[in-house]
């Protein structure tokens, strides 16, 4: 099975294992963000899609031509799930933890960071073979243990840890779907040749 950087297109490399979203950033910094074109091939998503997104309120609009560091993130985010769940819920769950889109005041924790531990959760999973929901609790209480000072709102952190949750196992449903799909295509093309031959 290739292995890929969630959300993304960009396959996996060890660079990535610690800080996922540092793949991206040098190209957002040196052209001051995504052109739609940029991001589309980034994500493997279309630009009605990425812009339906911003209009239903999902990801901040955006300031010019540009897709910025934030808007991206959230993007990365919400594709890495939309797979195994609605929209509408994943929209739901991103504002559980971090309210409202367009303001950061009310963030448990910035998207980056949350994102990059999603990573490297889903990576520790992946390399130990255990998606199992005790080991991925595991893994979710050793990363938010050791960004202390990225959580902004400690008082909330279950929430976190219940998105965070959701989230690598929706993720790694997703990731299962699609292996069952692929062997399905195979299945349903070898008994449309045995059908065609009788």
């Amino acid at each position: 099975m290739k292995r890929y950087i969630p959300g993304t297109t960009l396959k996996f490399s060890e660079q990535a294992r610690e800080e996922a979203f540092s793949i991206i950033s040098p190209v957002l910094e040196a052209t001051g963000g995504l052109t739609l074109s940029q991001l589309c091939k980034l994500t493997g998503l279309t630009g009605s899609t990425i812009q339906n997104w911003i209009k239903r309120g999902w990801v901040a609009g955006t300031q010019g031509k540009k897709y910025s560091r934030k808007q991206v993130q959230r993007i990365l985010l919400i594709n890495m799930l939309r797979n195994s769940m609605k929209l509408e819920d994943i929209a739901r769950l991103m504002e559980y933890v971090n309210g409202d889109v367009e303001d950061t005041s009310d963030d448990i924790i910035d998207d980056d960071v949350w994102y990059n531990i999603l990573c490297r959760i889903i990576f520790t999973a992946e390399d130990e073979g255990a998606f199992d929901a005790g080991t991925v609790k595991k893994l979710i209480s050793r990363e938010l243990s050791q960004c202390t000072h990225e959580i902004h709102i400690r008082s909330d952190e279950y929430k976190l840890h219940n998105a965070m949750f959701i989230m690598v196992m929706g993720y790694r449903s997703s990731c299962l779907k699609n292996e069952m799909e692929k062997v399905l295509d195979v299945v349903l093309t070898e008994m449309n040749g045995t059908n065609n031959k009788e």
